[in-house]
């Protein structure tokens, strides 16, 4: 993975409720690693020469899924957060 390379991460919030994190490479050179055993999710972002420039690890029995966005050849970039309009009447 590369810069523009993201792992999402759905984690179960407890109350019916998950929560959503993103770890992104952010700059060129950087990739993004995701390890997992039986206790632990653990995702970080590593540079080239492989120093680690932030991890998230999460409990594995409440992760939910862990979707990986290579940028790949169509250059897609991570999508915007949504917003909602609303009209005046």
């Amino acid at each position: 993975m590369a810069k523009g390379d993201f792992v999402e991460v759905l984690v179960d919030a407890g109350a019916g409720s998950a929560r959503e994190y993103v770890v992104e490479a952010t700059k060129a050179g950087r990739t993004v690693e995701v390890r997992s055993s039986r206790t632990t999710v653990e995702v970080r972002e590593m540079t080239r020469t492989g120093g680690v420039v932030r991890t998230a690890r999460f409990i594995a029995p409440r992760v939910l899924a862990v979707v990986e966005h290579p940028i790949g050849d169509a250059g897609r970039a991570r999508p915007k957060v949504a917003t909602t309009r609303t009209r005046a009447a």
